[in-house]
């Protein structure tokens, strides 16, 4: 049996992958912080099934578009199994940002608590293996 077989850390290895990619969408909300008409994204909650009910999900790619020379490229998001969705906000400013910097940075210190608390989980269940292996 492969190590990535074991279901704890395949689960705590998904939570890692989810949080990084939390991070990255958070990152951008900042980012668009003075950008007009841009609205909030966040990734929406991990939800783990029972092993007979988990299957691949399929997953559209999204192709960007520039509609000014002088646009910069975007980066390719097609290799992310996690999709972003909007997030309601209720302060918009005049420009049509929604962006509130105080919520992003919350979520951030939040998103940077669970990415511990699963990475400790991570390395103790490797480290417990090891004990048991006999090769501490």
């Amino acid at each position: 049996m492969a190590i990535g077989d074991i279901p704890i850390l395949s689960m705590l290895r998904t939570r890692l992958d989810w949080s990084q990619e939390r991070q990255r969408v958070l990152a951008e909300n900042v980012a668009n912080a003075d950008t007009p008409n841009y609205q909030t994204r966040d990734l929406a909650p991990l939800k783990f099934q029972e092993p007979a009910e988990v299957r691949e999900a399929s997953v559209s790619l999204v192709s960007l578009a520039r509609t000014d020379e002088g646009h910069m490229g975007g980066l390719d998001q097609g290799d992310s199994p996690y999709q972003p969705v909007k997030t309601a906000s209720y302060e918009v400013r005049p420009t049509g940002n929604a962006v509130n910097l105080e919520e992003e940075m919350m979520k951030v210190a939040g998103n940077q608590m669970d990415y511990q608390t699963a990475s400790a989980l991570y390395t103790r269940s490797l480290n417990l293996l090891k004990t048991a292996l006999g090769k501490s």
